[in-house]
């Protein structure tokens, strides 16, 4: 496959597109809230870190949950095994989504219990329904699968923070692979919120520059069961290829599509819906074998290490095995984070931590390179500036909670509707 330079994103090779993001400065969005439930803690003494979690056990992204979920309790485990100053108490709920609205109950429960950091939603669209109350209490939110280019310019008081990268980078990337493959049109279904719109327009602009056009983009809601209707639009339109800018609704879509003729390498996938149908025994209607999707992060064929570590842990909790492990090393490096953010400001308070997040990562340009929890409060505690580079990638914040430099994962359907990285 050919290799394709842009201003804001490297090149595809190898299954990897590997994308360097311009910082953006937003006018006091990194000032001290001076809020936050967490209390300040004596230097020498152990801080008890309280870290909610609001990731999807229901709704259109539950597939997410497991992995990320599984995430926050593996870094949990380590931070507290190293005995570094910090103890993690993790307190996990329910995102939810827009149609089902567990948010509306959880994040009251997270805050009256003392949180000082919230992870979560994987769901852009759904993290923006509760993100006023969030850092309205002084609270961190931290979402490892917040891809919304919206979250860059929001008014958050600083408190909010992503190892997930913005859309802007997975759209080009998505729609360069379009052109790339060949395609001179391009059909798009997209979910009509923050996430599906944004997406899909960072999609459209890659793709169009590229010199193809789009010639349909119907969009549909949460909760809607039916997409006959965008379907028929999309089809009807004969495009070279089709987008799913979708959440679990695909699983609705794809047999619909494949009974009107749609050939698999003609399909390609987002990571809101990017799944392996086949192990989990999820009948699409046909075969998805030379279909394509993209995933931000590291592949996941690279960090075998983790997955299989992660893996380990997760059963030997007396869990499912995982059969997904989509952000699964994003919501690991968020806890990792807070916790050296913690022990960097010597407080659980929230905006102390938030103020220490941006130099534990790296974004500050003086720290001493590091790769664990132990090995980074190992510089802190002797008096240095900790630069954590994580399991999924360097993170390096910028100064309104974006990570700086991000990798989108290149992936295709094998006849088995499982999907692995594309060569």
């Amino acid at each position: 496959m050919g290799v394709f330079t842009r201003s804001r994103a490297g090149s595809i090779l190898g299954g990897i597109a590997v994308v360097g993001v311009s910082a953006v400065f937003l006018a006091g969005c990194a000032g001290d809230s001076g809020g936050g439930n967490g209390t300040s803690e004596p230097a020498g003494e152990s801080l008890d870190l309280k870290i909610g979690t609001a990731l999807p056990v229901t709704g259109n992204l539950a597939f997410l949950g497991p992995p990320e979920i599984a995430g926050t309790e593996y870094a949990a485990s380590e931070v507290n095994a190293a005995n570094a100053g910090v103890t993690i108490e993790m307190i996990q709920g329910d995102s939810g989504d827009t149609d089902n609205k567990a948010y509306e109950t959880e994040i009251p429960r997270l805050l009256n219990e003392g949180v000082s950091a919230i992870i979560g939603a994987a769901s852009s669209g759904t993290s923006l329904q509760f993100i006023d109350q969030v850092v309205g209490a002084g609270v961190i939110q931290f979402s490892p699968a917040n891809t919304s280019a919206a979250f860059s310019t929001y008014d958050d008081n600083g408190l909010y923070f992503r190892t997930a990268p913005s859309d802007t980078l997975q759209g080009e990337v998505l729609g360069n692979l379009i052109a790339e493959s060949g395609a001179q049109t391009l059909g798009m279904i997209v979910l009509n919120d923050s996430y599906g719109t944004g997406l899909a327009s960072f999609v459209k602009d890659a793709f169009e520059a590229a010199g193809g056009t789009v010639v349909a983009e119907p969009t549909y809601n949460t909760g809607d069961t039916n997409f006959s209707a965008q379907i028929s639009e999309v089809v009807a339109a004969n495009p070279d290829a089709i987008a799913l800018i979708t959440f679990e609704e695909v699983k609705t879509m794809l047999p619909e599509l494949f009974a009107a003729g749609v050939p698999a390498d003609k399909l390609y996938f987002v990571d809101g819906n990017l799944a392996n149908f086949g192990t989990n025994g999820i009948d699409v209607g046909g075969s998805l074998e030379g279909a394509k999707g993209t995933l931000p992060g590291l592949s996941i064929d690279t960090i075998t290490d983790f997955t299989d570590s992660l893996q380990t842990f997760w059963t030997d909790e007396g869990n499912d095995e995982l059969t997904e492990f989509s952000y699964a090393a994003e919501s690991y490096d968020a806890v990792i984070l807070l916790a050296l953010a913690a022990l960097a400001a010597g407080s659980t308070d929230g905006a102390a931590i938030a103020d220490k997040l941006q130099e534990v990562s790296g974004g500050s340009g003086d720290g001493t390179a590091c790769t664990s929890f132990a090995e980074c409060a190992e510089i802190i505690n002797g008096g240095g500036v900790a630069d954590y580079n994580g399991i999924s990638g360097p993170v390096t914040f910028d100064d309104v909670g974006d990570p700086t430099e991000a990798s989108i994962g290149i992936y295709e359907y094998t006849a088995d509707n499982d999907y692995v990285a594309y060569q």
